[in-house]
C-alpha cells in the first residue's frame, strides 16, 4: 500500500536538484506531455525553459503549436506530434493535404527533432474520425516518404486499452471483435512500416476500474508487488498492459502473411510485430470519480488521488523503462508522464485536471527522480 509518509517538507531547492533525466538511451527514455487546455499556464518559452533545466528530453506536442514548433528549434528535444481529430477527415481523402501538412509543420522546421507523427489520439473506432484514421496515416506516412524523412520519423496513432477485449493474463490479449475492422489494418500497416502501435498505458485507470482485483501497489509499480500471470511473473501493472497489447497485435498478425506493401520498399527485416510503446501515463493528483469528490476503495487503500500516489507512481515509472517487459525482455522503454501542468480547463471530471507534474507557476509538484 502506498506511504502516508510526509515528502514535501524538501524545499524546491532540491526539487530542482533531484529533477534530472539520463540521456542514455539504452535505459529508457521518459517524455512529458505538453497539453495547453489551461488559461494560467506558463508561456511557452517558460515551459521550453522548463524542459531545458530539468533535463526532459522529450515532448508530446498533441497538436501542431506553431510558437512550440517554433521554440523547440535547436533544443534536441525529440518531439512526438499529434495531429488535430478536425483534420483528419481532408488528410485521409487528400494525399496533397497531407503533402501540405508535412511540408508546413514537418520541413518548414528543419532544427526541430521529429520522432513520431501521431494521426490521432484515443479515436473512438465508432466515432465520425474513427474511418479516417487508417488512410489519414498512409497519406501522411507517403509524404513523409516523399520527403525522404521515413527513416527519422515513425506515424502512428495512439489507443486507449479499452480496445482489448482480454487483457489478462497479458500473453492472452485481444482486441474487440467490433473494433477489428479499425484496428486490424492499423496494426498491418504498422508492420509493413516497421512502426510501433502508440499506447496510452494507464495503470490509474486499471485500478479506479477494478480495485477488487487490483493491488494498489501493483498499479503504482512499487517494488516486490509483482504478481504470476499465466504462469508469467509481472514486476507490475504497466508491463502487463504493454504486454496485453503486444499479445492482441501478435494474435492478429499470426492470421496475416507478411507480403510486400505499398507502404515499405522491401520485405520487413524487422520484428515481425513491431509491439506497443507507451504514449502517454500519469497518475492525479487530486479529485475523483464523482464532482468534488475523492476516491476511497473499499479495500482501505484511502484517497487515491493524492500528491503522494502521483509522486510514487511517476518515480517508480523512471524505474521500470530501464527494462524490457516480459515479453519482450532485455528492451528499455519510451513514455510520456502525461502531464506537463494541471490543466484547468480540461473537460471531464475533476482528477482529469491534475495530472501535471508541475503546478502552474512553473514550480515542481513533488519531487521526480529521473534516473
Amino acid at each position: 500500500m502506498a506511504t502516508t509518509a510526509n515528502h514535501f517538507t524538501l524545499t524546491l531547492l532540491l526539487f530542482g536538484l533531484i529533477i534530472v533525466t539520463s540521456l542514455d538511451t539504452t535505459v529508457g527514455q521518459v517524455g512529458v506531455c505538453f497539453g495547453r487546455l489551461g488559461n494560467n499556464l506558463p508561456s511557452v518559452q517558460r515551459t521550453l525553459a522548463l524542459y531545458k533545466k530539468y533535463n526532459i528530453r522529450r515532448m508530446r506536442l498533441y497538436d501542431p503549436h506553431p510558437p512550440t514548433l517554433r521554440g523547440l528549434a535547436g533544443t534536441g528535444i525529440r518531439l512526438m506530434l499529434g495531429i488535430r481529430d478536425d483534420e483528419l477527415r481532408d488528410l485521409a481523402n487528400c494525399p496533397d493535404a497531407a503533402t501540405a501538412w508535412v511540408r508546413t509543420y514537418i520541413l518548414q522546421h528543419p532544427n526541430v527533432t521529429f520522432r513520431h507523427i501521431t494521426v490521432g489520439n484515443e479515436i473512438d473506432p465508432d466515432s465520425e474520425f474513427g474511418p479516417f484514421v487508417l488512410p489519414a496515416m498512409q497519406n501522411i506516412y507517403r509524404a513523409v516518404r516523399t520527403a525522404g524523412r521515413a527513416g527519422q520519423i515513425k506515424v502512428s496513432t495512439s489507443i486507449r486499452t479499452d480496445l482489448l477485449n482480454t487483457s489478462y493474463p497479458p500473453q492472452a490479449g485481444e482486441f474487440k471483435c467490433s473494433v477489428n475492422w479499425y484496428i486490424r489494418p492499423i496494426v498491418e500497416f504498422l508492420r509493413d512500416t516497421q512502426t510501433p502501435l502508440l499506447v496510452n498505458v494507464y495503470p490509474y485507470f486499471a485500478y479506479m476500474n477494478d480495485p477488487q482485483n487490483i493491488n494498489l501497489s501493483f498499479a503504482l509499480l512499487q517494488p516486490n508487488s509483482g504478481v504470476v500471470a499465466g504462469g508469467v511473473y509481472y514486476d507490475n501493472l504497466y508491463y502487463a498492459i504493454l504486454d496485453a497489447v503486444d499479445a492482441a497485435m501478435e494474435r492478429i498478425l499470426a492470421a496475416v502473411p507478411s507480403l510486400f506493401s505499398a507502404f515499405s520498399d522491401e520485405k520487413p527485416r524487422g520484428p515481425r510485430n513491431p509491439g506497443g510503446r507507451g504514449s502517454e501515463t500519469g497518475w492525479s493528483s487530486k479529485g475523483g470519480r464523482k464532482k468534488h469528490m475523492g476516491y476511497t476503495t473499499a479495500l482501505g487503500d484511502g484517497p487515491i488521488n493524492t500528491v503522494e500516489n502521483a509522486r510514487i507512481y511517476n518515480n517508480n515509472l523512471m524505474r521500470i523503462v530501464k527494462s524490457g517487459t516480459p515479453r519482450r525482455p532485455g528492451r528499455p522503454l519510451e513514455t510520456y508522464i502525461f502531464a506537463m501542468y494541471d490543466e484547468n480547463l480540461k473537460p471531464g471530471l475533476a482528477y482529469e485536471r491534475h495530472f501535471g507534474i508541475f503546478l502552474p507557476n512553473g514550480q515542481p509538484k513533488y519531487p521526480l527522480r529521473f534516473h
